[in-house]
């Protein structure tokens, strides 16, 4: 205690403390967001990579039908063609 004053020893010891507690954690929970908000940030970067692999595969599935359903329209047309110009 730095002086006497006229409130009880203990109480003034109490509350220093107290103080001396808050201060002497403050590192330590400081530390702790950094850790908790860095793990979010890199878990949404890995959630945000996935989505996007995803996301390209469905693409070039839907590119890929849709190339071989031209393909195959194509096949079709040439040999109707094919045959109505041989039997016209």
């Amino acid at each position: 205690m730095a002086f006497p004053t006229a409130v009880n020893n203990q109480i003034t010891d109490s509350v220093t403390q107290a103080n001396v507690q808050v201060l002497a954690a403050t590192p330590a929970v400081a530390m702790a967001n950094l850790y908790q908000a860095t793990a979010q940030a890199m878990a949404n970067a890995a959630h945000n990579a996935t989505m996007a692999q995803q996301q390209t595969n469905i693409m070039a599935q839907a590119a890929t039908t849709v190339g071989v359903a031209l393909l195959y329209s194509l096949n079709t047309a040439s040999t109707a063609r094919a045959i109505k110009s041989t039997f016209a």
